[in-house]
């Protein structure tokens, strides 16, 4: 079996990452935002530095403007982002919305500016606690050259900050399609209200009435919406999947840190058997994790059409070691690892909304199956 490395270009993409990261973000960072409640939910200053390192590029062609590099090179700074629980635009605007602009393929002028960070996007498709890409409400209805929106999105990452929200709908011209609008968050008939997270992110309740749109701000062609969908889906998962995959190995070092440090009965309490023996299993847990996240990130590059499986592997994969190595690493932490004040309560509140977002492990389980025909 060939066994999967990083190219020379990807690994200095993840050092050069791990270098900017672990100095601008961290639990240090992310608790001044939440307690002085930045209206943004992230820094502007750290959002353009990341820009000036050409992120939000990354994905997008360079005849759009972008780099055109890989979603393996993506994926290394999704996951140093989960180990430094950075708060940042990028994941909603240059991996989500630059996939969906890509993909749809009639908004490609935009790109140039998501690349140079002028423009951000927030994808608004699910409308229940629980995501079900295709439990659409929302409606359009032809209205001349034109159609007419009403419905509501919920956990709309990024939606109360976003300028353009990519909207999911159903017509009665299209019963079987899902169609896909770009709308202006400051659009007449929209509104949106902060949904403040466990995880101190942005997310945002989307409501939406008599919203007028022009065929122009029609991104799927007709026909092929839910398919163009699923492939966001598909990208989006992977990518939180590499997030996870960063949480988890945070939470495991620090929990190691931890083991070596704290004595109990005049020795380390990591000299125990028992504690050895759990470290044991989280670590190879995320070893195998690291293998299917770089096997997923791989088949975005060479063959995205066959994605669908090793994306919904990934999701639920990182999901149940990213639940083990949080909550592992508030249990080995002892009574402090319940308190505000100590740094590794972050994690397990990120990890948790992570999980959910765009499916959690029960729904890839049950889609992996689907799609396996079983």
């Amino acid at each position: 079996m060939q066994k999967l490395v990083l190219t020379e270009e990807e690994q200095m993409v993840r050092e050069s990452a791990a270098d900017f990261l672990f100095k601008k973000a961290g639990p240090g960072a992310l608790r001044e935002i939440r307690d002085t409640a930045n209206p943004k939910g992230f820094s502007s200053e750290v959002w353009l530095e990341m820009v000036e390192l050409g992120w939000p590029s990354i994905l997008i062609g360079e005849a759009q403007g972008g780099l055109g590099f890989s979603h393996v090179a993506m994926g290394q700074i999704m996951e140093l982002c989960g180990s430094t629980l950075a708060c940042s635009p990028l994941f909603s605007t240059a991996v989500v919305g630059a996939s969906v602009l890509s993909l749809g393929g009639d908004r490609l002028a935009l790109l140039p500016k998501v690349a140079a960070g002028n423009l951000t996007l927030a994808l608004a498709i699910d409308e229940a606690p629980r995501h079900n890409p295709q439990g659409i409400a929302t409606r359009a209805v032809r209205r001349g050259d034109g159609y007419t929106l009403n419905g509501e999105k919920t956990f709309v990452v990024d939606g109360n900050v976003a300028d353009y929200l990519v909207v999911s709908v159903r017509a009665d011209e299209e019963p079987e399609d899902v169609l896909l609008f770009l709308v202006p968050r400051d659009a007449e008939g929209v509104a949106i209200t902060k949904t403040e997270m466990v995880d101190s992110r942005n997310s945002a309740t989307v409501q939406i009435n008599d919203v007028t749109v022009e065929s122009v701000q029609r991104i799927s062609h007709s026909g092929a919406g839910l398919a163009t969908l699923q492939k966001v889906l598909n990208i989006a998962n992977v990518h939180l999947s590499a997030e996870l995959l960063g949480i988890a190995n945070e939470c495991f070092g620090r929990t190691l840190r931890y083991l070596n440090e704290r004595k109990q009965f005049g020795v380390e309490i990591g000299s125990f058997q028992g504690l050895q023996h759990r470290a044991a299993i989280l670590w190879t847990e995320i070893e195998l994790c690291k293998s299917i996240v770089l096997k997923a990130l791989r088949a975005l590059d060479e063959s995205p059409e066959h994605a669908g499986l090793l994306a919904s592997t990934a999701k639920a994969k990182t999901c149940q070691v990213a639940e083990l190595a949080s909550n592992e690493g508030i249990q080995m932490h002892g009574g402090i690892g319940m308190t505000d004040e100590f740094d590794i309560g972050f994690f397990i509140k990120r990890a948790r909304v992570v999980q959910m977002l765009y499916g959690d492990r029960r729904y890839h389980l049950n889609r992996y199956a689907e799609l396996r025909a079983y």
